[in-house]
């Protein structure tokens, strides 16, 4: 057990890492400090290397935010709230977040979209008013892949200068990675039975 997380991902390979960075930001709840970091760690034993995964990393967190921005692009208010009464319990998110997000966006601008990336809340889910917004797409994957590629090279540094403190403690460390993502998921499954919908206002 004691390395069977890193191990795992390193068995996936860059075609893993792509799949967990797309998911992670379609779907709860593995972060990707977690994903990264942990790449940074392969990278630190010649398992993998730097450029090649930030560039996997980044282009797959950019294409898990693209599936927001293209709901909010291609539905609209009207679809999206439909989508969100029906299936917002597993998104654990209701229309209210979405107008939060929404009037973030208006009030600070695009350049949200290039900042939020380093911020753990609002980091998806306001691809989505950028796209009920139609911001250009050619600026909207320019600003979340910058912002992520920085955010994911910061990871991936992270967990690389960390790899010898891994290594040194290594049962500790995989331990905390696997308690870590039992959190994310106990926390995930919380927000979906204490999901309650709350009325989208004007309605």
């Amino acid at each position: 057990m004691n390395d069977f997380i890193i191990q795992t991902i390193a068995w996936g390979g860059y075609a893993g890492i792509f799949l967990l960075m797309v998911l992670e930001n379609v779907i709860p709840p593995v972060p990707s400090e977690v994903i990264m970091g942990i790449g940074g760690v392969l990278v630190a034993r010649g398992q993998m290397e730097f450029w090649p995964l930030l560039l996997i990393g980044s282009v797959g967190s950019t294409l898990g935010n693209y599936v927001w921005y293209w709901a909010g692009h291609k539905w609209g208010y009207e679809r999206l709230g439909q989508l969100i009464e029906r299936h917002g319990r597993w998104l654990t998110m209701d229309f209210e977040h979405v107008e939060q997000a929404a009037r973030f966006f208006r009030k600070h601008g695009q350049w949200v979209i290039f900042f939020l990336r380093f911020s753990p809340f609002l980091r998806t889910i306001v691809s989505l008013p950028a796209g009920l917004a139609h911001m250009p797409l050619w600026r909207f994957l320019l600003f979340t892949f910058a912002g992520t590629a920085i955010w994911n090279a910061l990871l991936i540094e992270g967990g690389r200068r960390l790899a010898p403190l891994i290594e040194k403690y290594e049962s500790w460390a995989s331990w905390s990675v696997i308690g870590l993502i039992a959190v994310m998921l106990l926390w995930y499954l919380w927000r979906v039975l204490t999901w309650k919908p709350r009325e989208r206002r004007g309605d």
